[in-house]
């Protein structure tokens, strides 16, 4: 499935090997790497020169989205990596509506004599900087209000702090590789806690 620019966002912080955070936004040069990555997803940022300014604003965007993501899955626990820390639901409210605000939009139909008619979002605005903020918001505040966000999940296998959109009802992780991790690290739990209290180890 292909993933939308706000879990891409969202995404761009993991756990890493050693329990340390691994940032792809960490630096300036990172960030617009990770910007021109995303340049098919959100348009009209081709000519974007990315600075700090920048940087801090596509991170106060993935704060708010991580925040209410967490808020999107509760009972369940949230993201460990950065559970800790997140902005409070108020504020990122706040912040993904101030971000999304920042260009001005209208719907415009579009009908060709051949097919479907279909809507698409118009602006005037010429400043890729507000384009690329405004249109990551506008896609936060999408996820959220849509059906997609009662599939929402934190996957919780070692090391991934990740948040994916379940596609099928038994899904428990974000990729195959979680779940195997997950599943071998539960396995050697089970045998660590055998040995513990002097049992057989479990079968594998």
């Amino acid at each position: 499935m292909t993933q939308r620019p706000v879990t891409e966002l969202a995404n761009t912080i993991r756990l890493g090997g050693d329990g340390g955070v691994l940032d792809e936004l960490g630096t300036v040069g990172a960030t617009g790497r990770w910007i021109r990555r995303q340049a098919g997803n959100v348009g009209g940022i081709g000519e974007l020169v990315v600075d700090e300014e920048v940087r801090q604003a596509v991170l106060v965007v993935r704060g708010a989205a991580r925040s209410l993501f967490a808020r999107a899955v509760d009972p369940a626990p949230p993201s460990p990596v950065d559970a800790h820390r997140l902005m409070p639901a108020g504020e990122a409210l706040a912040a993904l509506n101030d971000a999304s605000a920042r260009e001005l939009v209208a719907p415009q139909l579009r009908w060709p004599t051949e097919g479907p008619p279909s809507a698409t979002l118009s602006s005037a605005e010429a400043d890729p900087r507000v384009r690329l903020i405004a249109a990551l918001a506008r896609d936060a505040v999408d996820f959220l209000s849509g059906p997609q966000r009662e599939h929402l999940r934190a996957c919780h296998a070692p090391r991934c702090a990740r948040y994916f959109v379940r596609s099928h009802g038994r899904q428990g992780w974000c990729t195959p590789a979680c779940g195997n991790r997950a599943r071998v690290a539960r396995h050697y739990e089970r045998a660590r806690e055998a040995a513990a209290n002097g049992s057989a180890p479990p079968a594998f």
